[in-house]
């Protein structure tokens, strides 16, 4: 069961790491294989916005995939995201590794994940999410759900509710509204 807006908000306070997984969040799942052998996904423009206002304000963003592509290493190169983790066999020893190079504990990550693999490091995280179209066992068990689907903005709310809960979405705002006004 998604938690309450007070709960959220508590657990949100102390996040200094959003970690996403790629397919099934950050795309529909799809991907695309060519003759060639390369491969293509849709990845949302309004996640990524998300992404670059969340880096703006401090929060660090990074990629955790147990899939290796070429479009995740380039869509994270376009964003600035300087974690990425792919080919995680095993995604909580990625996990594991990634918070004693980064210098963290669980309480201080937020992670979206839509699938079973995903339910060890959502289980240990501060803040775990899942898309709307997350497998449901996955979204039984997250603190909160997006009302938006993997690769349709699911990243991105989240983001918007992070800000919000953190009180750095005014800040972001009124930046653009100055801007604006000139």
């Amino acid at each position: 069961m998604p938690c309450d807006p007070q709960d959220f908000a508590r657990k949100a306070a102390g996040v200094r790491l959003l970690l996403l997984d790629v397919d099934g969040v950050l795309t529909d799942g799809r991907v695309l294989l060519h003759a060639d052998g390369s491969e293509s996904k849709h990845f949302s423009i309004r996640d990524g916005t998300g992404i670059v206002w969340a880096q703006r304000t401090g929060l660090a963003i990074g990629l955790l995939s147990a899939r290796h592509s070429a479009s995740t290493a380039a869509r994270a190169a376009q964003l600035g995201i300087r974690i990425v983790r792919q080919h995680a066999g095993d995604k909580l020893e990625m996990y594991r590794e990634l918070l004693e190079e980064e210098s963290l504990n669980d309480a201080e990550v937020a992670f979206m994940g839509d699938d079973l693999l995903d339910l060890p490091v959502l289980s240990r995280v501060g803040l775990s999410s899942a898309p709307a179209d997350g497998a449901p066992e996955v979204v039984a068990r997250v603190d909160w759900v997006s009302s938006r689907a993997g690769g349709d903005g699911a990243a991105r709310e989240l983001i918007e509710r992070l800000l919000c809960a953190q009180g750095k979405w005014d800040t972001l705002l009124d930046g653009y509204l100055r801007e604006g006004s000139r």
